[in-house]
């Protein structure tokens, strides 16, 4: 039986634009990673479905009672945090699932944001 070993190396990483243009598919499955607090405070992208990175694995595991149906290992699963730490474990973790397509936005929430794209749901500064 051969193991599958995954480095950080080895998973898909998008620029902000790409990821903007591959996230508009409807048929792609984007996958914040964040806290509920950090997606009150800095928003997130649109279609987002929110799974906490701790709850992933339990999500996307159609064997798992907890199992999310949006996520579907024949998908195209975008995933994005605060910093592109997460999600690059995230992405290991699918794989690992059995999940074939999956990618990450290099860098998160705070490259997409420094490339002035579109968030929603973001709370305006109190400063």
């Amino acid at each position: 039986m051969s193991t599958l070993t995954l480095t950080p190396q080895a998973v898909a990483s998008l620029t902000p634009e790409e990821f903007a243009r591959e996230a508009d598919d409807p048929r792609t499955v984007v996958v914040d990673l964040r806290e509920a607090d950090e997606r009150v405070t800095s928003g997130s992208i649109t279609r987002a479905v929110h799974v906490p990175r701790g709850l992933l694995e339990f999500r996307a595991d159609a064997t798992n009672a907890a199992h999310d149906p949006r996520l579907r290992p024949d998908a195209r699963v975008l995933l994005y945090c605060s910093d592109g730490a997460r999600s690059t474990l995230a992405a290991i973790s699918l794989r690992t699932l059995g999940y074939t397509d999956v990618a990450q936005l290099h860098g998160g929430l705070t490259a997409w944001d420094k490339a002035h794209l579109p968030l929603v749901g973001r709370m305006p500064s109190p400063y």
